[in-house]
């Protein structure tokens, strides 16, 4: 599939010290070389989304004719997030583990995108995604070593998110053990860097 339009979702309370800020920058860096896709930059700890709760649920689930004020507002917050996400061929993903998960800003994004009747929908057999189309690449950086392990319940964790919308088509990069010492952080940041020069210039 063609990327020409790209979302990139950043997810660090630590702003530009973030390492995983900066696997996105280099990534930014590397679309530079490119001519023929664009970018869009979403921020979700400067959204500063609070916790999904039922009043705004139920603002969904009123028909759009009935919501009063109030119900408009609540109910743009996921319109707006799901028609930015719907007009993009690929979503990156550059998220920190924060104690074992991923940050509570990124979930309260996910809770807005993520909408039974919008993006994915109930079966007898189960949900089926109605995003189609899509890819997903997954900046993941970590203060210590979790990938394959049982501790790593982030990967399965958002794979299972974007698979619920039906993004399947998942790419994963980890820099692990950056606060390991500097010479572990230095060479994983290293060979994330040169897999995300490898993705966008093999892979997009």
């Amino acid at each position: 599939m063609a990327v020409r339009n790209i979302l990139l979702v950043t997810a660090s309370i630590l702003g530009e010290h973030g390492q995983s800020r900066a696997l996105a920058a280099h990534f930014k860096a590397q679309l530079e070389q490119r001519d023929d896709v664009q970018l869009t930059e979403r921020d979700v700890v400067t959204l500063d989304l609070p916790h999904l709760d039922g009043e705004e649920m139920r603002s969904w689930m009123t028909d759009p004719a009935d919501r009063d004020a109030h119900q408009r507002d609540l109910a743009a917050r996921s319109d707006t997030l799901i028609e930015e996400l719907l007009s993009h061929d690929l979503i990156v993903l550059a998220v920190p583990l924060y104690n074992l998960g991923i940050p509570s800003q990124l979930k309260a994004w996910f809770d807005r995108v993520l909408r039974a009747g919008k993006t994915f929908r109930y079966t007898e057999n189960g949900p089926v995604g109605l995003v189609e189309g899509k890819r997903a690449l997954i900046l993941a950086a970590r203060g210590g070593q979790y990938a394959g392990t049982a501790l790593d319940t982030q990967t399965g964790h958002v794979n299972s998110l974007l698979g619920l919308m039906g993004i399947q088509d998942t790419d994963w990069i980890y820099a692990e053990g950056l606060n390991m010492g500097e010479s572990l952080r230095d060479r994983a940041m290293g060979e994330a860097r040169q897999a995300v020069t490898h993705y966008v210039t093999e892979r997009l």
